[in-house]
Formats: C-alpha cells, structure tokens, sequence
C-alpha cells in the first residue's frame, strides 16, 4: 500500500487494532503492534523488523524485542477475531450466513536448520517438494470483498512430538503434541462454530479428501462442503444407494466400476459436492 492509502486506512486500522489491547500482556507496549502490522502493509522492498522499525523512528531492538519475548494470549486474539468476522459476515440479506465460504488449507516456509518448532523435511508446497522447513494449518472466511484468515495453527510432526524436551527447548506448551493435519482443520472448523460463524459451503483440497473421517466431518459442520479430488473420481450425491459393479468389455479391458442409484455415473476430475 502507499502511504496515502495507508493514512486512508489509519482510523479503520487503528479501531480494529485496539480489539486486541486485552490479549497483550505488557499494555505499555501494545503500540508496537501497530508500528509492525503498518510496516507489513507498507510498499518496503523488504518487510523484516529492521526496515519496519526504521521507517516507523522505532529502536530495531525495542521492535525485535517486542515480537520474539513480548506474551500474547492466542486464544483471546483468535477468538476476538472470530467475533470481528461475525460482525462483518451478518447482513440482513443472508441471516444464516449460507454465501460465507470457509476455506481449510496449509501453506509452509522453508526453515534452516533444526530448532525452529516443528522444522524437519517434510512436503513444502511453497517448493512443491519435500525439504526442511514447517507447515501450518489455516481456517479462511470468503464472502463477497470480505476475506480473512481467522485461525491458524503450527503442525506438529511425530519427530518432534516424541522428544518432550525438545519441544520444551523450543518452547512449545507440554499439551500440544502431534494430530493429523485433517484433525486441525476439523477443531478449527469446530472453535468457528463455537464462536457463531457459519459457513454455507467449505473447500478443502484433495489432501482432507484423502480422510474420509475427516471430510464426513466437514459436511456435519456445514451446510455443504466442496473438495478437490482426484482425477478419475466418481460423483454422486451422499445420498445415494450404490449397486454391484457393472462387468463389461470396453476396447479389450474389463469395466468394474460402481454406479449409484439415479446417478449417471458421470466422472469428474475437478471437484466432488
């Protein structure tokens, strides 16, 4: 953003800002989150602390210190986020809130070395392939112009679960331990709930596909759910029966695939409803 735009933001900025006063521990210092969410929206070529805080006037040291050793109580924040989404979502036109969509996804950064929490080889789909670095799981809300993030959480591997003092090392609380990335979504999709959110229709990728747990899931907590599948992947209502596969000859190969009752057995190698 340029700096007009950043001052034509400033009142909306600085009133959604101040929701979070409470979930900072140290209140003196609660300014500086302003003084770094700025810098983020800001045109600076390079958005790490030391150019935010030197564009701002801000000590590099007094900003460093403020985001690595300064307590926030995450709950608190992702909850009064929640609440600020709900405010924006309602309308008088769609009360029930079914045009919100939800959206589950992952995202990763590459991480060197190995005491970052939750850092090993692993799938990065940011290099779309396996090298060191850490996933996260994020909940999204879409309607209209609106978009937000609205919870997100690190995921843990096996390696690290397994080895408490490591993770003690890294500061990761004693009571978070390995789940599957599926299971993440669905307890994010739960605390939206818990705070009033409803989504009409929620997509996923074919990675919560593979999880049928995890996808009859989804649809309990929403209206309808939407998934990137697999090619080859047969489409039918929820709904419907499912009969014997039927045998025939096509070009040489023996055909067994399975055809729902009053469904046209049509393939889609795009989405699943």
């Amino acid at each position: 953003m340029t700096e007009q735009q950043l001052m034509d933001l400033e009142p909306a900025l600085a009133g959604f800002l101040d929701r979070f006063v409470g979930c900072c521990a140290y209140r003196p210092t609660f300014a500086h989150l302003g003084t770094y969410v700025r810098g983020l929206l800001s045109e600076l070529p390079r958005k790490s602390v030391e150019p935010i805080a030197l564009r701002a006037g801000t000590p590099v040291r007094t900003l460093q210190e403020f985001l690595k050793d300064h307590a926030w109580d995450f709950a608190a924040v992702r909850d009064r986020l929640a609440v600020h989404a709900l405010e924006r979502l309602a309308t008088a036109a769609d009360p029930a809130g079914l045009g919100t969509v939800g959206v589950i996804d992952e995202t990763s950064s590459v991480k060197q070395g190995d005491k970052t929490p939750g850092v090993q080889r692993q799938y990065l789909g940011c290099l779309g392939k396996v090298d060191n670095g850490i996933v996260t799981v994020h909940l999204a809300l879409a309607k209209g112009r609106y978009k937000s993030l609205i919870d997100f959480e690190l995921f843990l591997p096996e390696s690290w679960s397994d080895d408490p003092r490591r993770c003690r090392a890294a500061g990761i609380p004693d009571g978070m331990v390995h789940r599957p990335k599926s299971q993440i979504a669905l307890e994010q999709i739960d605390r939206a709930a818990g705070n009033g959110l409803v989504m009409g229709w929620l997509c996923f990728d074919e990675g919560m596909a593979r999880a049928p747990a995890s996808s009859r899931g989804c649809t309990s907590a929403v209206r309808v759910s939407s998934a990137k599948c697999r090619a080859r992947c047969l489409v039918w209502p929820s709904t419907a029966g499912v009969i014997a596969p039927r045998r025939q000859l096509r070009r040489g190969r023996l055909n067994t695939s399975s055809t729902p009752r009053g469904s046209s057995g049509t393939r889609s190698g795009r989405s699943c409803v």
